[in-house]
């Protein structure tokens, strides 16, 4: 369901009962907000601030984010010049500029930063696709593959603000080419490794890119897949591409061609120093209109806010192993599979494998053997692990463990029950996170919190700092007191959020400054029995009671399925093509699993209004 916003908020697509009192107040200038900090916080300033309790840290994040941010930022990261203002922000505009003044350099505070404190602590840890046979990285080790890396990209002309087309599966080599772009200032986009030649392209095109890093072939759950022929095949209709850089995952040559070029280079590249509003990344998600868009995440403000939520949401403490099960094509591989946790110094693992290879153990024996400390996984996996006998889970030590996670999707009831008694045998505290590739990082979850807080089943439950959430109604008011039920948005900016569309502004704005439709409903049944007209009337008392009135939809539409990706995850633009009947311009549909499940919806409708 989408909900509706208003103007001059960072509107989230969600409609939510309100966790307790929100008390909040808005005025015009809370949207407009600009640092009065002469310069950069004294040294030392976030170690003494980080020591207050979590009510009166979070307290201190909202009423004064200037000393907060500044703060965390000054001591947190390694910066080539200080920054001289924390933030120039206008929500009214969409005007989003954090730390202005700084000159920073996100693989230095990735990488160098943590090669000098210890060079030979393990970074990456590579559970590739046959079970035992994973492979440690030293910070040492990615360093020296990050600057061959760059060396590479840089003798074939890559520079500062170039484009740069990731296509490879989860690798410590796809995590070398992000870092390399950012050493040298090239912007990187990844493109998850399953998706078509197609829908590859057309990130290509929209981002201009100038280069496109790729593996010959990926593995997969036992199962070649032809990387470089997906490549050759996208870049025939992509004229800025001047280059493709070719690795080899397997034994199998790659044919190569006249814009090929085999990663191979050495020495030391020395880093760029970046502005603290440079780009660092695009990342594409599927838009309303079919049409690529491509998220804008730059540099300090982002790595910041990976850092600060991988640290405080998960507990991470220095010998942790922090297990994300997310590919880096998505965000959650970004910032919880690289980013956050090289920023923070720790050993993160990159899963290559499918939940279910060889059995439906692959994810716990992968924690009894690398002693995962913290896992983050997705409820669609945990869906069809709980469907397995428990002792696929059982068999295999999980004292490891300390802290477990969930992303992607709200969390069923019943996946977070077997989750945490199952898996984390009720000891562990279970984080359901709310966040978007839009937010950079966790914008809700059930910790950092007072010491002892309760968790409560399938919620998240808390903002993080920085983090203000309203309610707001139907005419723009801000809701508040326990029971009320509106629109949720984020009043006040926060460092990680995005910084706009690539290359198209006024989208940006109406995306997520501006209101947008009321509800409408797919509801797949069980069992499609002559109890329908029931259930569908308890679905609407339900949203009124556990919702809100006014978000009960107009429209509830019964259909067979929904349209997935090869991955799981629902094609949410494609629903609302059907709901808002602009079904003639679908867009790209390469990556559904099915894609004749459209029809089938658009069908449905057509009979529903007979």
């Amino acid at each position: 369901m989408a909900a509706r916003g208003t103007g001059f908020f960072w509107t989230l697509l969600r409609r939510c009962r309100a966790p307790g009192p929100v008390r909040t107040r808005t005025g015009p200038g809370q949207h407009r907000c600009a640092s009065s900090l002469p310069a950069s916080p004294p040294p030392g300033s976030w170690t003494r601030l980080s020591r207050l309790a979590h009510r009166d840290l979070y307290r201190l994040s909202i009423t004064d984010p200037d000393q907060f941010w500044g703060s965390a930022a000054a001591d947190r990261l390694r910066w080539e010049e200080p920054f001289d203002r924390v933030r120039d922000c206008d929500l009214s505009t969409g005007k989003i500029r954090w730390f202005l003044g700084g000159k920073i350099n996100v693989s230095v505070n990735c990488l160098d930063v943590n090669v000098e404190k210890h060079p030979d602590r393990v970074a990456l840890i590579w559970e590739r696709d046959e079970p035992g046979t994973e492979v440690k990285v030293t910070y040492r080790e990615l360093l020296e593959t990050t600057c061959r890396l760059a060396n590479t990209l840089k003798s074939h002309g890559i520079q500062k603000g170039d484009r740069v087309a990731i296509y490879m599966p989860v690798s410590p080599l796809a995590v070398a080419a992000m870092l390399a772009c950012a050493r040298l200032g090239a912007v990187h986009t990844v493109v998850f490794a399953g998706f078509s030649a197609e829908a590859l392209a057309g990130r290509i095109q929209d981002a201009q890119c100038k280069a496109v890093v790729t593996f010959n072939q990926g593995v997969r759950g036992g199962r070649l897949i032809d990387l470089k022929a997906t490549v050759d095949a996208a870049v025939k209709s992509c004229p800025t591409v001047q280059h493709v850089f070719v690795a080899q995952r397997t034994e199998n040559p790659a044919v190569m061609g006249q814009l090929d070029v085999p990663l191979e280079e050495a020495s030391v590249c020395p880093p760029e120093p970046l502005d603290s509003e440079d780009f660092l990344f695009l990342l594409y998600t599927s838009g309303s209109t079919g049409r690529p868009k491509g998220l804008v995440h730059t540099q300090a403000g982002y790595l910041l806010y990976a850092s600060l939520t991988h640290q405080y949401v998960f507990d991470h403490q220095d010998g942790d192993v922090f297990g994300c099960m997310a590919d880096v094509g998505w965000i959650t591989g970004h910032s919880y599979v690289v980013y956050g946790p090289l920023c923070n110094g720790a050993t993160t693992v990159l899963f290559e494998s499918t939940p279910v290879y060889p059995d439906p153990g692959r994810y716990w024996e992968t924690v009894q053997r690398l002693r995962i400390s913290q896992f983050y996984g997705a409820p669609t996996a945990l869906r069809l692990l709980l469907k397995y006998d428990e002792s696929f889970v059982k068999k295999y030590d999980r004292s490891s463990l300390r802290t477990l996670g969930s992303v992607g999707e709200p969390i069923n009831h019943e996946a977070w029950h077997w989750f945490h008694r199952v898996v984390g045998d009720g000891r562990c505290p279970l984080v359901d996170t709310w966040w978007q590739t839009e937010t950079g990082g966790v914008c809700i979850a059930p910790r950092p919190a007072e010491e002892g807080a309760a968790i409560v089943p399938a919620m998240a439950m808390r903002p993080f700092f920085g983090i203000q959430p309203e309610l707001m109604g139907e005419k723009g008011e801000c809701l508040s007191g326990g029971g009320v039920g509106g629109a949720l948005c984020i009043s006040q900016p926060w460092p990680g959020m995005a910084r706009g569309i690539y290359g198209d502004r006024q989208r940006f704005l109406e995306a997520y400054f501006k209101p947008f439709p009321v509800p409408f409903a797919f509801v797949v049944l069980k069992e499609d029995s002559g109890l329908r007209p029931l259930v569908l009337q308890q679905l609407r008392e339900l949203v009124s009671t556990k919702i809100a009135r006014h978000a009960v939809p107009e429209h509830f539409l019964v259909v067979k399925r929904l349209p997935k990706t090869r991955s799981g995850k629902i094609m949410r633009r494609l629903l609302r093509k059907v709901a808002m009947g602009t079904t003639s311009d679908l867009g790209d549909v390469s990556t559904l699993e099915d894609p004749s499940v459209v029809e089938e919806i658009i069908e449905a409708l057509e009979r529903s209004r007979k």
